[in-house]
């Protein structure tokens, strides 16, 4: 009994283990990040008297940073830093992240072009960051059949974060305490420069030419490729449904009458959730194909959408939201194990930040037509509106030659990290 549990274990080697814990870290920073998330919209609705549109239009502003991720990906897969491609970078923007938010801790009177300016400024940071992380991720865990089993030690770590930002940011927004979540938000970018500073072990990049000419190879190869664009048209559309989130905190405060500790928690119990739906996505993605995974996504997607029509008290919030954890967490990550999976060899941090920008831009587009969906329509009507659209992307699956794809990320050179230790 013992030994097949070992077995399901993904982490054998020890530079495997290394990097799941360097990974877990920088997501668990990553997820603290947003400690301050809540009593900023509060702030903009309250303080500044923005509208559910219109606090999804501010997040057009900060999204910025995230929509050209592929920029910071080119940069260091092509541009070593002080002979590095990853680690200097990376210590870099987490120190970049730490002093914007300490900016926004101090500030006084928060304004709309104040907190837009340093949110973006600490946005960026944090991007990048989010985009060495990911690019380290993706060439040692590809051709070990590793994406899925490490994007799940990422997000349960993210979750495990939100655990504590759904409690400590229920409390700071209960007494409008903007500042102090600024505050506690800028210790962590700190401890990810620290943990980036001993956990990455990274040899000497070739010269800036020959760095150069390797990625922009893969890059023309990739461009070449029908499937990147393809994943890329994919993602788009599944990330794009009308978004029932910020509705759904407009709906819980106006309608339901929620306590903002109550909403916090929430939010700690959906991310609990999100952590078992990470557990079970490790040992799924090493067992089942991803198409299937892929297709199974969606339809647990579908219905768990739908339980948002029957939420109409504390009861059954407690209930779909800690559902609805699980299911959006293992849909996540079957979506970002494809992206993962369909990045060329080289240009890692391009595509996967290319990947993940047509993702973070559907999905911010998704809150948008969400807020303005809700604005005409209602909470209801828009629920309907969401299920339909993610049942939509079925007849996409066909199209994607997902199989095609994982046969080609197992064919992948060695792991850079691992396969240099082994030699070793």
């Amino acid at each position: 009994m013992l030994a097949r549990l070992k077995a399901l274990h993904p982490f054998q080697n020890p530079d495997a283990q290394r990097l799941a814990i360097l990974f877990a870290v920088v997501y668990f920073s990553q997820g603290m990040y947003h400690v301050s998330d809540q009593t900023l919209t509060l702030t903009l609705k309250e303080r500044l008297g923005l509208s559910a549109s219109q606090v999804a239009t501010f997040g057009w502003i900060t999204l910025i940073p995230w929509v050209i991720k592929p920029a910071y990906g080119l940069l260091s897969d092509s541009v070593p830093l002080f002979g590095r491609r990853r680690k200097s970078y990376f210590l870099l923007t987490c120190g970049l992240a730490t002093a914007a938010g300490l900016v926004l801790a101090a500030m006084g009177a928060p304004t709309y072009w104040g907190l837009a300016l340093f949110l973006t400024v600490m946005g960026l940071g944090i991007a990048f960051t989010d985009v060495l992380t990911d690019a380290m991720m993706v060439e040692n865990g590809k051709p070990l059949g590793l994406t899925g089993p490490f994007q799940a030690v990422q997000w349960a770590a993210i979750n495990v974060a939100t655990i504590l930002v759904g409690v400590i940011g229920g409390y700071f927004a209960e007494r409008r305490d903007l500042g102090s979540g600024f505050l506690v938000g800028a210790l962590f970018p700190f401890l990810a420069l620290v943990m980036g500073a001993a956990f990455i072990h990274e040899p000497p990049a070739k010269s800036s030419r020959e760095e150069l000419r390797a990625t922009m190879r893969g890059i023309r190869s990739a461009l070449r490729e029908r499937n990147v664009w393809v994943v890329a048209g994919f993602i788009f559309f599944w990330t794009f449904s009308p978004s029932i989130g910020i509705p759904l905190f407009y709906y819980q405060t106006d309608t339901l009458k929620f306590s903002q500790q109550f909403i916090g928690l929430l939010g700690s119990l959906g991310a609990g959730a999100a952590i078992v739906g990470a557990a079970l996505y490790a040992p799924l993605s090493r067992k089942v194909s991803l198409t299937r995974l892929i297709a199974g996504a969606i339809g647990v997607a579908i219905a768990g959408t739908l339980m948002y029509l029957f939420y109409r008290d504390r009861a059954s919030a407690l209930i779909i939201d800690t559902l609805f954890g699980g299911i959006a967490m293992i849909t996540q990550l079957a979506f970002l194990d494809l992206a993962a999976k369909a990045c060329p060899k080289h240009a890692e941090g391009t595509f996967f930040a290319l990947l993940m920008a047509v993702y973070n831009l559907g999905a911010q587009g998704s809150q948008v037509t969400g807020g303005y969906l809700y604005d005409w329509l209602g909470y209801g009507p828009l629920v309907i509106v969401s299920a339909a659209m993610t049942a939509l992307a079925w007849a996409l699956v066909p199209l994607v030659d997902i199989a095609g794809i994982e046969r080609r990320a197992r064919a992948a050179g060695p792991a850079p990290e691992i396969a240099r230790a082994a030699r070793s």
